[in-house]
């Protein structure tokens, strides 16, 4: 069933990229009892079983129905391209209660007997404290589960941030659109989604945000009511060799001409990456990483581009050739 999103002239001038460390903390919540999302990410349910067994994370599941509204006051849009989980969980600590209660109240509407827990009853009674108790519930998630693993993340959705603004700068964005997911089309400025939900929205020049989320596969959302910014979250891309170690995959043809160390750094540049994202992905001192990075691009099978503050490395031609063993 198909819900649609109409473009105005200023929505196109007010469309932008983000990446949302909070969001990926509750996506992460969600895809702990989500089955359907395990495929991509088993090496880090393997991982985290026994961390993720010691967090109390049944007052986050009763507000994450498999069908129905999560409550946006808990998981806003970012605040900006390069937002930290600081800066976001800061921004839910400030939210209304009274705000905070209304939309929760929704939330716990759409799971049955959810109105009758425990949870819910101390929620509704004191807005206030389910406002703190909630806030530090994702952050302990955070610090358990999702900030280990943070930079090899951030990467991966920064790289996809690049790559899909590229492609917005090559088709535009009624052709980047449908690129994101094969659930999404597009006509005569309007975005359609193929979703279990059915709704209708005009967005009178707020614009969306695009944020791409390793958690959220295989699913694409559309969601946050006013005064929220609309906000389409979608599969970012390389999230299948996410987990994996790059040193175990690179031919062995490729360490006997480069080395294992360089071998290792080329295989693993999939996606465009950070020097320190590719040291924490490999387990490697930063300034090895850096000397493979620099001969790499020196032999031309590499180039390197600055994005905010960061320099991401990437494969040339030549260097995805050699890596694929073409």
């Amino acid at each position: 069933m198909p819900s649609y999103l109409h473009f105005g002239d200023d929505d196109f001038l007010r469309c932008r990229f983000a990446v949302s460390p909070l969001w990926e903390t509750q996506d992460a919540v969600r895809t702990l009892k989500r089955p359907d999302r395990h495929g991509y990410h088993a090496p880090w349910l393997r991982r985290m079983r026994t961390a993720a067994a010691g967090l109390d994370l049944t007052p986050l599941w009763l507000l994450m129905p498999r069908r129905g509204h999560s409550p946006d006051w808990l998981g806003p849009p970012p605040l900006g391209p390069a937002a930290t989980f600081e800066e976001e969980i800061a921004a839910v600590r400030r939210a209304d209660p009274v705000a905070a209660r209304e939309d929760t109240a929704r939330s716990l509407a759409c799971t049955p007997g959810a109105f009758d827990s425990p949870y819910a009853r101390a929620w509704m009674a004191d807005p206030v404290r389910m406002v703190a108790e909630l806030a530090d519930a994702v952050e302990e998630v955070w610090r358990v589960l999702i900030e280990p693993d943070w930079p090899r993340l951030r990467a991966l959705l920064e790289a996809d941030v690049a790559f899909h603004s590229r492609r917005l700068a090559e088709v535009g964005l009624g052709g980047l659109l449908p690129e994101l997911h094969g659930r999404l089309g597009w006509r005569e400025s309007t975005l359609t989604m193929e979703s279990r939900g059915d709704y209708e929205r005009h967005l009178n020049g707020q614009g969306l945000v695009l944020m791409p989320s390793v958690f959220v596969w295989p699913d694409v959302i559309s969601g946050f009511d006013p005064p929220w910014q609309p906000t389409l979250v979608y599969p970012a891309r390389g999230i299948a060799g996410l987990w994996t170690n790059p040193a175990d995959r690179a031919p062995q043809a490729l360490v006997r001409l480069l080395g294992r160390g360089r071998a290792a750094v080329l295989t693993a540049l999939a996606e465009p990456a950070t020097t320190s994202a590719l040291a924490h992905r490999l387990g490697l001192a930063p300034s090895s990483v850096s000397s493979h990075l620099t001969t790499l691009r020196d032999a031309g099978l590499l180039t390197a581009r600055r994005y905010g503050h960061q320099v991401l490395y990437e494969r040339t031609p030549l260097g995805m050739a050699l890596a694929s063993g073409g």
